[in-house]
C-alpha cells in the first residue's frame, strides 16, 4: 500500500447512485478517479449526475464553480475493468448481489497489485466475497451511506482474513478524504446504520400496519423529537444524559412489547407484491399523487447541505 498521503489514483467500480456519489466524494478531495461501468450511456448518464450534484454545491456555495469544474475534470469514465490496474485504491458499488460481488473481487484481484486495496461499499460483511481472490487480507468494507456525497460518515469493517494494516490504511485513507469514520470490531449483517435504520423501520410498520397510529403521525413524531435529538446526540449518549437507570426501567417495561417480526407485515408486502413502491410508482403507505415528492427531496437535500456546513465550521 502506498502511503496515504501519496495516494492520488482510485477506481470506484459500479455507476449507480451509490459510485456517482463516492466519485464525487474523491474527486472533490484531489484524487482522480476512474468510473467503471456496465456501457457508455449508464456511464454518460451518470456523469450528468455527477454534474447535477456539482451544481447544487456550487448554487449553496460549498464550492466555487472553478473547484466543481477541476473536481469534474478528474473524473473519467470507462468499461474496462483493466483500467483499475494502476490505480492507488478501489472502491466496489455494484448491485448487492453476493454471486456479482464476488465476481467484481475475483477479476480486481486478478488486475489489480497485490497491495492495492478493495473496497466494498455494500452493507454485506466482506468475508462474503472473497471466494475468489488469491488476496483476501487486501479486501475490506467501506460501507458510505446513501447519499454519499452529502453523508459524512463511512462505516469500515475487515473480515475474517482483512489484514490489520489494511485497515488502519483504509480509515486514514477516508479521513484525508473528509470523511468521518466508524470502525467496527465485527462483522454483522447490516452494519450499523442499517440495522439502526431497519430497528426503526420495523416498528414504525408494524405500529402503522396494526392500526397504532397513522404513517403522518408515526414520521411527525420521528421528525420533530427522536430526529432532532439524535442529529446531535446519539441513541447511547442520550440513554446516558438522561439516566441509564431510568432508560433500563422503561427498557424492562417496553421491550417485551416491541415487534419482533423476522419479516416484514403482510400489509406492507401486499404493497410491494401489487407494485406500490411509494414515490416512484405514485402510491405506497402514502398517495404520493396527493404530495409533493420533488419539493420533500430538495427540503430533506437542503437540509443535508445545512448539516455539512454545521461540519465545515
Amino acid at each position: 500500500m502506498k502511503p496515504v498521503e501519496e495516494t492520488h489514483s482510485t477506481a470506484v467500480v459500479g455507476n449507480g447512485l451509490m459510485g456517482q456519489g463516492i466519485s464525487q466524494v474523491l474527486a472533490r478531495s484531489g484524487k482522480t478517479v476512474k468510473l467503471i461501468g456496465r456501457n457508455p450511456d449508464s456511464l454518460n448518464r451518470a456523469m450528468e449526475t455527477i454534474r447535477s450534484n456539482f451544481a447544487a454545491f456550487v448554487a449553496r456555495k460549498h464550492t466555487t464553480q472553478e473547484d466543481a469544474d477541476a473536481a469534474i475534470s478528474r473524473i473519467s469514465t470507462t468499461t474496462e475493468y483493466e483500467a483499475a490496474a494502476d490505480v492507488d485504491v478501489v472502491i466496489e458499488a455494484v448491485p448487492a448481489v453476493r454471486e456479482t460481488q464476488i465476481e467484481v473481487f475475483g477479476r480486481l484481484d486478478q488486475i489489480c497489485a497485490p497491495d492495492v486495496v478493495l473496497a466494498s461499499t455494500s452493507g454485506q460483511p466482506i468475508s462474503l466475497m472473497v471466494d475468489e481472490m488469491k488476496h483476501p487480507e487486501r479486501a475490506i468494507a467501506a460501507h458510505f451511506i446513501y447519499p454519499a456525497q452529502l453523508m459524512p460518515l463511512v462505516e469500515v469493517c475487515g473480515g475474517e482474513k482483512t489484514s490489520p494494516d489494511v485497515i488502519n490504511w483504509t480509515c486514514r485513507f477516508l479521513e484525508s478524504v473528509g470523511q468521518t469514520v466508524a470502525l467496527m470490531d465485527k462483522e454483522v449483517d447490516g452494519f450499523i446504520v442499517n440495522r439502526l435504520q431497519f430497528a426503526i423501520m420495523r416498528e414504525a410498520w408494524s405500529m402503522w400496519a396494526n392500526g397504532i397510529a397513522s404513517a403522518e403521525a408515526i414520521d411527525a413524531s420521528m421528525r420533530l423529537t427522536l430526529g432532532r435529538r439524535y442529529s446531535v446526540t446519539g441513541p447511547i449518549e442520550s440513554a446516558e444524559l438522561g439516566g441509564l437507570d431510568i432508560i433500563h426501567m422503561f427498557g424492562e417495561f417496553l421491550f417485551p412489547d416491541l415487534d419482533n417480526i423476522t419479516t416484514p407485515p403482510e400489509a406492507v408486502t401486499a404493497l410491494v407484491r401489487d407494485g406500490n413502491y411509494g414515490l416512484k410508482s405514485g402510491k405506497g403507505i402514502y398517495d404520493w399523487s396527493k404530495r409533493d415528492g420533488a419539493a420533500l427531496l430538495a427540503k430533506r437535500a437542503d437540509r443535508l447541505f445545512e448539516h455539512l456546513a454545521e461540519d465545515a465550521g
